[in-house]
């Protein structure tokens, strides 16, 4: 499969999901760990990819979201943002709605 195709895939089978740098049990950077808190804090399951694991991937993903750093925080398929967007989020309770909006649908 395209490494494209693989990121597609992704994100239409993973209402909630992160590409991040490491794990949320084992963050690898500081701004991935902050924005794993943020999520866990909304109370739903999320799907994460450890983007160190895989190179290619790394690299497509910035072409694809025209996003240039990590984490990169993914709803319903679309692009939220990195750390700084996801916490501002978080803080005004809008981060949860989405979330669980998004948990919500999927379960539909």
């Amino acid at each position: 499969m395209d490494i494209n195709e693989t990121i597609k895939s992704q994100l239409e089978e993973n209402p909630v999901i992160i590409y991040m740098k490491g794990t949320p049990q084992s963050p690898q950077c500081g701004f991935s760990a902050r924005t794993v808190q943020a999520l866990m804090a909304c109370g739903e399951r999320f799907a994460f990819v450890n983007i160190l694991d895989n190179q290619e991937l790394r690299e497509a993903l910035k072409v694809y979201s025209s996003w240039p750093t990590y984490p990169q925080l993914y709803i319903g398929g679309e692009l939220v943002g990195g750390c700084d967007i996801v916490l501002e989020l978080s803080e005004s309770g809008e981060l949860t709605e989405m979330v669980k909006a998004a948990a919500k649908q999927a379960e539909a």
